[in-house]
């Protein structure tokens, strides 16, 4: 709800002459600020409204917000906020600062290259692999960084957000009455499923004051690197949050815009880097409440829109449309995909993943990583040759079942990576399905020698520390009989994944038939 007439405040936010300038000034609309940029500078207004989520319906308390934001984002985009500005009544005329009566206040910031926010970057195409991984472990390391927050259990964190929904809800037109209490009917199940999961988390300090708002918009590359601004400063309900919630909006926005490949890659180096693996089964229902969010939020700008209303009308039915699909649950599946050295396991593995069980994907489970970690160094770091000693080759193949084993018997999907070359280690996996009664298929990736002598040679980059001489060993070593369905590896990506997700999606009609009939 608008509650203040702030014309004159933007008129005067919108003549160069205010900043001493004589370009042009360039605005930009979101639900609750506007930005004004001119010359080198970005100046952020707080939109004089009043909802069930903020209120900023006073000068004094878009002052205080105004101060607020600039002390947390600060923290993550140091030399992208520089002052705050107040604008004062002298006479008839504002100005920044006068000793007159406070009118409103606004942010000066950096201006910076529009095209590096990350959301103009989806559009472009510009998103990568590397970028999205060094983005992943920004959060990972913002997150650990995060003020724990002990107010009151996981479950009724999370309740209040829904509530929050619900009132937001409760404010437009966009969506039938009938429609809105099945949704929340659908979200009340799915929280009290998960209540006991979301309480052992905040006991274990998993609630933490994060960003808020964590979606591509709100990330930038500046400096070269990718940074966070713009996070939640007016309602501290809002931030103080599960961190996997908080990454939830990125992998939910990534999600939504089409590129669920990144949603996945985003989610796995997150966990890779935060060692928080039992939080995993939570973002399907994470991602349903923030679409939710983006969903109500976007029905609200409809009640104050003119031309662009039918937009934003289809913007927030997809949103809602994701929220109701995210919460239907999806069973849980094992992948295992073997063979050796330059087969493209990884690869492979990095397209599947994103189509096996509920959205952001399955978590991959790799070898490579894994003995990294055990050995506390980063992914792409090179590890000495007793690194692969067989004692500690079978720490990794158990540790691998262990996870796989632990993330199945909580309803999560997993994509195990690892050559899998010993009988041992193949059963060892298969039994991580069988003890947690979830389907189970493996693959064996296999090509010509010279095929996998090339890819090797020619690899840069990576977790893996395969070698021609590490390959030499493995085409002489007896792999055993193999059950696991063998597949040509010397193809393109795509052609492999497609392959995969008809015979996983075999395997699973044909699982439901053998139900069905009683077999």
């Amino acid at each position: 709800m608008i509650i203040q007439n702030q014309d004159a405040v933007v008129g005067m936010l919108e003549d160069p002459a205010s900043y001493g300038e004589v370009g042009p000034v360039e605005m930009i609309e979101t639900h609750i600020s506007r930005i004004f940029l001119v010359g080198q500078r970005a100046f952020k207004l707080k939109r004089a409204v009043k909802l069930p989520y903020v209120d900023f319906s006073t000068p004094q308390l878009r002052l205080a917000a105004c101060e607020k934001e600039v002390e947390l984002n600060s923290r993550t985009a140091p030399s992208l906020y520089l002052d705050i500005r107040r604008i004062t009544r002298d006479g008839d005329r504002l100005t920044f600062d006068g000793p007159g009566e406070l009118v409103d206040a606004v942010i000066e910031m950096v201006r910076f290259d529009q095209s590096r926010l990350l959301d103009r970057m989806a559009a472009a195409g510009g998103l990568t692999p590397g970028l999205m991984t060094e983005v992943a472990r920004m959060i990972a390391q913002y997150h650990r960084t995060a003020e724990e927050i002990h107010s009151g259990s996981g479950s009724s964190n999370i309740g209040g957000v829904l509530e929050i929904n619900s009132a937001g809800f409760a404010t437009s037109h966009v969506f039938d009455r009938s429609e809105i209490e099945a949704l929340s009917a659908a979200f009340r199940a799915a929280l009290a499923r998960h209540a006991s999961l979301l309480d052992r988390r905040e006991a274990a300090g998993r609630v933490r004051r994060c960003h808020g708002d964590l979606h591509l918009r709100n990330i930038c590359l500046f400096d070269g690197e990718p940074r966070l601004f713009d996070c939640i400063e007016f309602n501290d309900q809002i931030a103080t949050v599960d961190v996997l919630y908080d990454l939830a909006f990125l992998l939910m926005d990534l999600w939504h815009r089409g590129f669920p490949q990144f949603a996945n890659l985003v989610m796995n180096r997150y966990l890779d880097d935060g060692d928080d693996e039992d939080g995993f089964i939570l973002l399907p229902f994470f991602m349903a409440v923030r679409a939710a969010v983006r969903a109500h939020v976007t029905a609200t700008q409809v009640e104050e829109a003119s031309s662009d209303s039918a937009k934003l009308i289809a913007e927030a039915r997809s949103y809602f449309e994701l929220a109701r699909a995210l919460l239907v649950e999806t069973p849980p599946r094992l992948i295992a995909i073997g063979g050796l050295s330059g087969t493209g396991k990884t690869t492979v593995a990095e397209a599947l993943a994103p189509r096996i069980g509920a959205p952001p994907g399955a978590r991959i489970v790799e070898s490579d990583r894994i003995r990294k970690a055990m050995h506390g160094v980063p992914a792409e770091t090179k590890l000495p040759d007793n690194a692969y000693r067989p004692a500690v080759s079978e720490r990794v193949y158990r540790q691998i079942a262990w996870r796989a084993e632990l993330i199945l018997a909580e309803g999560g999907s997993v994509v195990a990576d690892a050559v899998f070359d010993k009988p041992d280690d193949r059963d060892r996996i298969e039994r991580a399905a069988t003890e947690t009664n979830v389907l189970f298929a493996g693959f064996w990736l296999s090509t010509d020698p010279s095929v996998l002598w090339r890819r090797i040679s020619e690899r840069k980059g990576g977790p893996s520390d395969a070698t021609v001489d590490i390959l030499s060993r493995q085409l002489q070593r007896d792999a055993g009989p193999l059950s696991w369905r063998k597949i040509e590896a010397d193809r393109k990506v795509a052609e492999i994944t497609a392959e995969l997700v008809n015979l996983v999606d075999g395997t699973a009609s044909s699982a439901a038939s053998l139900r069905k009939t009683g077999s």
